[in-house]
C-alpha cells in the first residue's frame, strides 16, 4: 500500500492501483515499438506490482498499529517470484521487462544473502536468454524498460504527494540515453507539466482511486482489512498540460 497521512486520517492507494496509473501515463506516450511489443510493455507497466503478499501477522501494519507504507516492508522474494511467474504466461517480452524491473529494484541487495544472490543471478541469465530468443539487443530492451521505469516513477510521485510547492521542478527520471525529465506545477492548483514534453496530446487527465480511513490505529491486519473494505473511496485526478 501507499499510505499518506491526511488531516482526517489515512489515504490508502493500493500498489496495483498505482501501477494502473503508471499505465495511463504510458498510454499517453507515442508508440515507438511494434504493436505486440508496445502492448506487452503496457501490460508490464500495468501489472508490475501484482502478486502482493497476503497480510498476516501485522504485514499491513507498523509496530504502532498504523497502516504500513510499502517502503516500510522488507523485500519479498515470494512476491517477486510471483509477478515473474505470472508474466511468463504473457510471453517472453513481458517476462524480460518484468525481470529487468525486478533487477533494477533489488540488485542493490546483492551480497546480503545467498538466496537473494541466486535469484538475481537467475534474472541476468534469463534476460540474456530472452533477448537472444526475441532477437532484441540490450540497448533496445533498455530503451523500452526506461519508459516502464519512467512511468512507475511519475506515478509514485503523484500517489505519494511528492510534487514540490512554489512551482519547483522535480526530476522524474534520467534514462540511459541521458535525457532528463522534470515534472512541475507552474501555478497553484493548476495543471502539471513535464519538461521536455513527451506525450502525444497537449493536454490530458489521469486518475487513481484512494481509500480514506479516519481510524488511526488498528489492532491487527483483520481490523485494517475490514476498515478498508468499508472505507469511502475518492478518485484523485491530475491534469497535464503542455
Amino acid at each position: 500500500m501507499i499510505v499518506n497521512y491526511t488531516a482526517d486520517g489515512w489515504q490508502i492507494i493500493y500498489q496495483q492501483a498505482h501501477a494502473l496509473l503508471a499505465a495511463q501515463l504510458m498510454h499517453e506516450w507515442p508508440a515507438f515499438l511494434p504493436l505486440d511489443k508496445w502492448v506487452g510493455l503496457l501490460a508490464a507497466v500495468a501489472q508490475h506490482d501484482d502478486e502482493q503478499h497476503n497480510w498476516d501477522g501485522h504485514y499491513g501494519l507498523t509496530p504502532a498499529g498504523a497502516p504500513a507504507n510499502f517502503t516500510m516492508k522488507d523485500f519479498s522474494l515470494e512476491q517477486a517470484q510471483g509477478v515473474l511467474h505470472a508474466a511468463r504466461f504473457q510471453g517472453r517480452w513481458r517476462s524480460l521487462l518484468t525481470s529487468m524491473h525486478v533487477s533494477t529494484l533489488y540488485e542493490s541487495m546483492r551480497g546480503e544473502n545467498s538466496t537473494t544472490d541466486a535469484f538475481l543471478d537467475e534474472q541476468r541469465t534469463q534476460q540474456n536468454t530472452w533477448r537472444k530468443q526475441l532477437k532484441v539487443n540490450k540497448q533496445e530492451a533498455q530503451h523500452a524498460y526506461d519508459l516502464m521505469h519512467w512511468c512507475d516513477r511519475l506515478s509514485l510521485i503523484l500517489c505519494r504527494q511528492e510534487l514540490p510547492e512554489m512551482a519547483r521542478a522535480l526530476e522524474i527520471y534520467t534514462g540511459t540515453d541521458g535525457q532528463r525529465y522534470d515534472v512541475q506545477r507552474p501555478a497553484e492548483n493548476g495543471p502539471l507539466t513535464v519538461h521536455p514534453w513527451p506525450f502525444r496530446e497537449k493536454q490530458f487527465t489521469v486518475s487513481v482511486e484512494a481509500s480514506l480511513l479516519r481510524q488511526l490505529q488498528f489492532k491487527d491486519d483483520a481490523e485494517l482489512a475490514a476498515a478498508l473494505r468499508e472505507a469511502p473511496i475518492e478518485t484523485l485526478t491530475w491534469e497535464f498540460k503542455q
